[in-house]
């Protein structure tokens, strides 16, 4: 509470409404003892005596205004009372609302009736109504008008939750929205019958491939049929207000629908992928509809599509469905991430430039997987963090009231299946999907309130799913009493038409019937195009030859004088600005590094990402703790050890032509990784990069992984640069700090969908970041997967030279220094890669006899170099056996990927065979003892003949 000053003649004016009732409650705990209430409080009433305030009947002359002070306690108790009741309605009205359109009993609300609160209806008509609400009608006169008029509001088919807003400003400006009636967008006679038409489209065509194609899938959207019109109101007053790109992102449930109606997906391709025969051929030749296909492809409800809204020739506004798999909720993540990207502008140093008004995200969710999936709460969690926040996203929950066959009190430990929300102070309104006009005033609630606040809004829309989960599903087995309800129950469409008729809207049955036959009658037409279409599968399913083809060759290397320059720059920050004394020290030895041809992991990243920059390619990393780096290595945002301001020296270069943004992500791998993978999609032409903390964390995201950055291409056409770093090495850290799970992106590689490296030298790292920035626009272009180095950060023998970045490329191998001159006398050949291969190198010194042995480091496993492999076995005509060494148990790593390959490159007669741990169920020993006995074990056996 603000402290008032002597100055007001009468301070209780600086109160209304519900806070004038606390106030009186808190006088009413004073006169009972002054102790028990706040000091400053206290002051107040003994200084002012009780509170006093204005009153108006809502009339507009002044006359009319009433002044009440110095109210007595019997009838302070009366105002507190209807302050209670007030909030009450407010807080709990919800629970009284008519939103589940399959409740016919009414409900008991007695615990806001006027008698609980010790009221009665004199009571309310001698108090004024402003002390209830300052937003009401004109036409309340007095508090009894006004609670009814609250209950009227707060339980009818639209019902709110927002006691759990914290921002008072917001608060303010719900209640003023919500008691005022002002978000109700009026809906005019053309307009209701256009939301008619809407909803027969919507039926019809949902009946129609019920009738055409008996039996198989299409997750209807019956039961909540005004999700259609409800993104159609949204869609349009966002338009309107300037917006240029509308990303939606939803489950099974309807996606056909959204797709036909929403996108404008032609009626033909649908019933042509129902019938094994998609054609792109039925693209609309103007180019309105932007469809992107893989070769593996997928089924017809996970695919997304693009549509461009036009007026004339210039486009207005692109909406965007995103492609997503079964995994429904994962693609939250994603489509956020293609909002920022569609938000920033990257054509300039420093941190890219955000408009929010440029582009919002739909996300539509599942009632059973809304609280169910933690993927949801983790999307929630970024929606307010700098690194990721896009300006608001707008949450609709297509609520079936039914997951699958597991009924709402199986599915959730809460009341609603909203309630997640309320712990990100995110907005609520349910709605009954029953009502139509209730729900376009939802989605006008929602428009309004994101454009004014920039956050996340939820419309909770309550429907009912009238068949199984899917259409080969009977629904009556395990939900026998639901099921007789929905059985009986009139459709919206049917539900509203009586309603307009009964409005005189319209004027008979007749013209309802007709506007259903016109749909009826042009979807017979899209049918007949089709019906004779014959399968045109594709059962090679092979890869076009530029995705299959290899990198192209790149030329990675940047003149030493430019190198040069860029790492004077890199140490220098504003004048004024103080670093860490000993950040600074560590940091300003990279000059003498730099010259002393000793630049490490962290200082070769620095140069690659700087002349990145040069080139006008934006980059963008996160992950946790990667401004600093997990290992302290980085440091490319630097802290004023004074005033705590920020200072990125990758901000500053001279040449640079694009943006840098590096973020320190929330303690998630799911949402950052998925929001990282739809930011690249949206923005190709940024390198963007995700750090693990430690590699093993990536299990977190497998979902991720697998359905999104491994498979994306071959499924939608959905092109990718991710770069994703892995740190990764067996350091005695135990299981969960060794390993990134090499065996898991091998086991999904295929088809040159991505690049797979576990590289052991500065310069390598180098090379293959300015090589993967430079296929982002080519066709060529793939995700990068690395298994970044630990304890290699730092290392000596992992350290590179100026002339190594100036002069070199990247190689897929590399022999190990000092060995194989006497190729005659070379038995055995050592395959490795990573950090493995530093640990041999370092053994070398005490090994006497190195001449019977050679090394290979496989520095890119995947695709796996077996064309460099084998001109190295070509070299030493005397091999007997080739040796894998690793540090990962034998069913981990690379071993069971490139086992089958070394059989296919060995010469006769050559032996392959493994060194390493045996076969584990744990990833790696909990004792840093053990480990480093077992770790020798390897090396050493490396080392001794067979």
């Amino acid at each position: 509470m603000n402290t008032l000053s002597d100055s007001f003649r009468n301070p209780w004016e600086k109160f209304h409404g519900p806070n004038l009732g606390y106030v009186m409650e808190m006088y009413e705990q004073y006169l009972q003892n002054p102790s028990l209430v706040d000091p400053e409080l206290k002051e107040w009433f003994d200084r002012w005596g009780p509170p006093e305030f204005q009153g108006t009947n809502n009339d507009d002359d002044p006359k009319d205004v009433v002044h009440h002070t110095n109210v007595p306690a019997n009838l302070l108790e009366k105002y507190v009372q209807a302050v209670k009741l007030a909030d009450y309605i407010r807080t709990f009205g919800h629970l009284d609302a008519k939103i589940n359109p399959l409740e016919t009993s009414e409900k008991d609300s007695c615990h806001i009736d006027i008698q609980r609160f010790g009221l009665t209806e004199d009571d309310l008509k001698s108090i004024p109504s402003s002390i209830i609400s300052l937003y009401l009608p004109n036409h309340i006169k007095n508090a009894f008008e006004a609670i009814q008029y609250l209950k009227e509001v707060y339980t009818s088919k639209l019902a709110f939750e927002f006691g759990h807003v914290q921002d008072v400003e917001e608060k303010k400006w719900l209640l003023q929205m919500v008691e005022s009636g002002s978000y109700r967008p009026s809906i005019s006679n053309e307009k209701r019958m256009e939301l008619l038409k809407r909803l027969t489209e919507v039926e019809v065509f949902e009946q129609f491939l019920h009738r055409t194609f008996v039996g198989q899938k299409r997750f209807s959207i019956e039961g909540i049929d005004m999700l259609v019109p409800l993104l159609d109101e949204m869609i349009s007053e966002s338009v309107q207000k300037g917006t240029k790109l509308i990303n939606i992102g939803m489950a099974h449930r309807g996606r056909l629908n959204v797709l036909a109606h929403v996108l404008g997906k032609p009626y033909e391709m649908i019933f042509a992928e129902f019938q094994h025969a998609p054609n792109k051929e039925l693209i609309p030749s103007e180019g309105s509809i932007g469809i992107t296909y893989g070769w593996t492809g997928d089924v017809k409800y996970h695919l997304g599509l693009d549509r461009k809204i036009k007026k004339e020739n210039t486009v207005r506004t692109v909406i965007t469905l995103a492609n997503n798999p079964s995994h429904l909720e994962y693609v939250n993540p994603v489509v956020v991430g293609y909002t920022r990207a569609a938000q920033e502008t990257r054509n300039k140093p420093g941190f890219p430039e955000q408009d929010e008004n440029k582009s919002f995200a739909i996300l539509i969710h599942g009632d059973a997987a809304f609280p169910g999936q933690g993927v949801v709460a983790e999307t929630l969690n970024l929606s307010r963090l700098r690194g990721y926040q896009t300006g608001g996203t707008i949450h609709i929950i297509a609520n079936n009231m039914i997951g699958f066959t597991t009924e709402s009190e199986d599915s959730r430990s809460t009341k609603y299946a909203s309630d997640l929300a309320k712990g990100f102070e995110i907005p609520i309104v349910h709605v009954n999907a029953d009502d139509p006009e209730a729900v376009l005033a939802a989605a006008h609630l929602a428009v309004i309130y994101r454009q004014t606040f920039k956050k996340d809004f939820l419309i909770d829309l309550i429907g009912y799913r009238r068949h199984g989960h899917n259409e080969m599903d009977e629904p009556a087995a395990t939900n026998p009493l639901m099921y007789q309800t929905i059985r009986k129950h009139p459709t919206v469409r049917q539900l509203y038409a009586t309603q307009l008729e009964q409005q005189g809207i319209i004027q008979s049955t007749e013209e309802v019937d007709r506007f259903a036959k016109e749909v009826e009658k042009k979807l017979q037409a899209a049918y007949r195009k089709v019906a004779d279409l014959k399968e045109e599968l594709d059962y090679e399913m092979n890869p076009p030859e530029v995705a299959e083809k290899g990198i192209p060759k790149i030329n990675t290397s940047v003149p030493v004088n430019v190198l040069e320059q860029v790492n004077h720059e890199l140490v220098q920050w504003p004048d004024g600005f103080h670093v860490f004394n000993k950040l600074e020290r560590i940091l300003k030895r990279r000059i003498t590094a730099f010259q002393e041809n000793k630049i490490d992991w962290a200082h070769a990243e620095a140069l690659a990402f700087a002349t990145i920059l040069q080139d006008g390619i934006p980059i963008r990393l996160t992950g946790q703790d990667s401004e600093r780096g997990t290992f302290a290595q980085r440091h490319l945002i630097l802290h004023d050890d004074k005033t705590g301001k920020i200072f990125s020296p990758l901000h500053q270069l001279s040449n640079s032509k694009a943006s840098f943004a590096i973020h320190n992500s929330p303690l998630s791998e799911t949402s950052v990784l998925g929001f990282e993978y739809g930011y690249n999609v949206f923005a190709p032409e940024t390198l963007v990069l995700w750090e693990a903390q430690f590699g093993d964390f990536a299990n977190s995201a497998q979902v991720i992984i697998d359905q999104f950055i491994a498979s994306g291409r071959a499924k939608w056409g959905q092109k990718s640069g991710l770069v994703m770093l892995l740190p990764h090495g067996y350091e005695g850290q135990g299981p969960e700090h060794s390993s990134a799970r090499l065996e898991r992106f091998l086991s999904l590689a295929a088809e040159n969908n991505w690049t797979v490296a576990n590289m052991t030298k500065s310069s390598q790292y180098f090379h293959i970041l300015r090589r993967q920035a430079l296929i982002l626009q080519k066709e060529e272009v793939r995700p990068l997967v690395i298994m970044a180095p630990k304890s290699l950060l730092r290392h000596p023998l992992v350290v590179s030279g100026a002339s190594d970045l100036s002069k070199g490329s990247f190689q897929p191998v590399l022999p190990q220094p000092g060995l194989g001159h006497d190729a005659e006398r070379v038995e055995r050949l050592i395959l490795c890669s990573g950090k493995i291969a530093i640990d041999l190198a370092e053994k070398l010194e005490e090994v006497k006899d190195k001449d019977w042995f050679h090394i290979l480091r496989v520095e890119e496993l995947y695709p796996f170099p077996m064309e460099e492999i084998s001109r190295y076995i070509k070299q030493f005509p005397n091999v007997k056996e080739i040796v894998w060494v690793q540090e990962e148990p034998k069913n981990m790593g690379a071993w069971n990927f490139v086992e089958p390959r070394l059989l296919t490159l060995a010469p006769a007669g050559v032996q392959v065979s493994y060194i390493g741990r045996r076969r584990r169920s744990s990833t790696a020993e909990g004792d840093p003892i053990v480990h480093k006995k077992e770790q020798a074990r390897i090396i050493n056996q490396a080392f001794t003949r067979s």
